[in-house]
């Protein structure tokens, strides 16, 4: 048998738990509500040469924890597309990240699969019109220490030459915060770039 106060702090877990549930399940979007929205995207084309990015990190409460920006260099061989991304954050921390991302064609239906050093296994999702959805598991390093975090990365192409990327971030199944990010490529990246990532 439980006592009372057993019994209460039992049934607070239980209900935290199903409320978590809940949201998880409540946040699955249907990539159908996107087909028609224009410009549409192909990631191989938009990353293709050079891009720049600007960058913030708040945490799950809107608060602004870090500032970064980003030069990346997209190159396409046999059905691969290479990012190689250059990281300044405000900090003065500087990092690199290189994805591998294949294109997988399945009953009319592009699928992407990609790959980096910090992520452990692979990045999955799909493109619905001008919209990528796709999520992933990956290291990042907090406060000296490698933390496994989850992100579920959305990305919206506005024109030819621009996209914004929003990344939930969570672990356990709790937001923890997120990600913005401005893609800039083509000709406004050309009179903008490449980025200064020596100093902030």
């Amino acid at each position: 048998m439980f006592s009372v106060g057993e019994l209460v702090y039992k049934l607070k877990v239980f209900f935290i738990f199903i409320f978590i549930l809940l949201l998880s399940s409540c946040s699955k979007i249907d990539m159908k509500q996107f087909e028609n929205n224009t410009p549409k995207l192909d990631l191989f084309s938009f990353f293709e040469g050079k891009t720049i990015a600007y960058g913030i990190f708040e945490d799950r409460f809107g608060n602004l924890k870090r500032q970064f920006r980003v030069n990346i260099t997209g190159k396409v061989e046999n059905n691969t597309l290479t990012l190689d991304e250059d990281f300044l954050y405000d900090d003065g921390e500087q990092a690199n990240r290189i994805w591998k991302i294949k294109k997988i064609t399945d009953k009319n239906k592009v699928l992407y699969q990609g790959q980096a050093d910090d992520i452990e296994g692979k990045a999955s999702g799909s493109i619905s019109g001008n919209t990528l959805n796709w999520s992933y598991d990956i290291y990042l390093n907090i406060k000296g220490s490698n933390i496994k975090v989850h992100f579920n990365d959305w990305i919206y192409k506005q024109s030819e030459d621009l996209a914004i990327n929003r990344a939930y971030v969570s672990k356990f199944g709790i937001n923890i915060g997120s990600v913005t990010l401005v893609f800039l490529r083509g000709k406004t990246a050309t009179q903008i770039g490449p980025l200064n990532l020596k100093s902030w």
